[in-house]
């Protein structure tokens, strides 16, 4: 019996691109007759011509099926639509094309070779240095700040055995990351490294506040090490600041008639500390809006209209 593969791409303004996504997966697998496949869409409520032309390949093409959500619910909640997923194995495909669909041949051959997840991970880039220097970045501090070790430079694009999806569809979190997830669940993984493409049509709909998003919800989600931080370097500044006001009074003391203290370093003092405040003002506030957004149990996404599930 044929296994059957789904492929999962989450979409928003993006008519320029998943007709090409569409053709590009369907090649693949005509390329690969011993299995089936579903190419499951997800558009989070598109202002463009994105839904008029998935309605029309779902029309000619039974393979594609789309759910169409109530509102803009951002890409990484789109991602879990894989939990309606009917295959042996789910497969996650951006819609700018920057996660390549020929790849899709490798990530099936070494599940058959019984890796239950298998990850595609962008060893090199073609977008702006700049960015991929700054994420790698990123990958290395939660890493270092974590008790999660994530895989660098994974995204999403990959493969879950259907086994891996029923344990994520336990797990209760209202808002889940998935790159710490799937490392949280364990399971020995097989990876294809690949180069990233730049995104030849459309514009990036990750902007740097979804971008600063998705990295917080990661680290306040695994890692209390900010917390704890904040206790040390105040600790820290606390001591300094006791040596520094000793030293100023012995100072003072000596040369008592010519020594001024004068104002510079209260007022240094006090935007330094006042800084430091904030800073970790900020770090407990976004633990709170995460325990607050798990207090609210909302659902991840409310979708609006279903095509070609039968």
């Amino acid at each position: 019996m044929q296994k059957l593969i789904s492929i999962v791409t989450p979409c928003f303004n993006e008519e320029e691109n998943v007709g090409e996504v569409y053709r590009q997966v369907k090649d693949v697998f005509e390329k690969m007759p011993d299995y089936r496949y579903e190419h499951i869409f997800i558009d989070n409520a598109s202002t463009d011509n994105t839904v008029s032309i998935l309605r029309k390949i779902a029309k000619d093409d039974h393979n594609v099926k789309v759910i169409i959500n109530s509102k803009n619910f951002g890409t990484m909640n789109s991602y879990y639509a894989m939990f309606q997923c009917a295959g042996d194995a789910v497969i996650q495909v951006v819609a700018d094309l920057q996660d390549p669909p020929p790849i899709i041949k490798n990530l099936i051959k070494k599940w058959e070779q019984g890796y239950k997840i298998v990850l595609a991970v962008k060893n090199k880039s073609e977008e702006s240095q700049i960015m991929f220097t700054i994420r790698k970045l990123y990958y290395n501090i939660y890493n270092k700040a974590s008790n999660i070790q994530i895989v660098t430079n994974f995204c999403g694009f990959g493969l879950y055995d259907r086994t891996i999806i029923d344990i994520m569809r336990k797990i209760d979190d209202p808002r889940p990351d998935l790159r710490s997830l799937i490392s949280e669940i364990g399971f020995e993984k097989a990876f294809i490294n690949y180069v990233q493409p730049v995104r030849k049509k459309g514009k990036s709909k990750n902007n740097f506040y979804n971008l600063y998003d998705q990295a917080m919800l990661g680290v306040t989600s695994d890692s209390i090490i900010p917390l704890r931080l904040a206790s040390f370097i105040g600790f820290f500044i606390a001591a300094i600041n006791l040596m520094m006001a000793i030293v100023y009074f012995i100072y003072k003391l000596i040369y008592w008639d010519s020594f001024q203290l004068g104002m510079a370093p209260m007022i240094i003092g006090i935007f330094f500390f006042g800084g430091v405040q904030l800073f970790f003002l900020g770090i407990i506030g976004e633990y709170i809006g995460a325990i607050f957004t798990q207090v609210k149990k909302r659902p991840l996404v409310i979708e609006k209209e279903r095509i070609n599930f039968d």
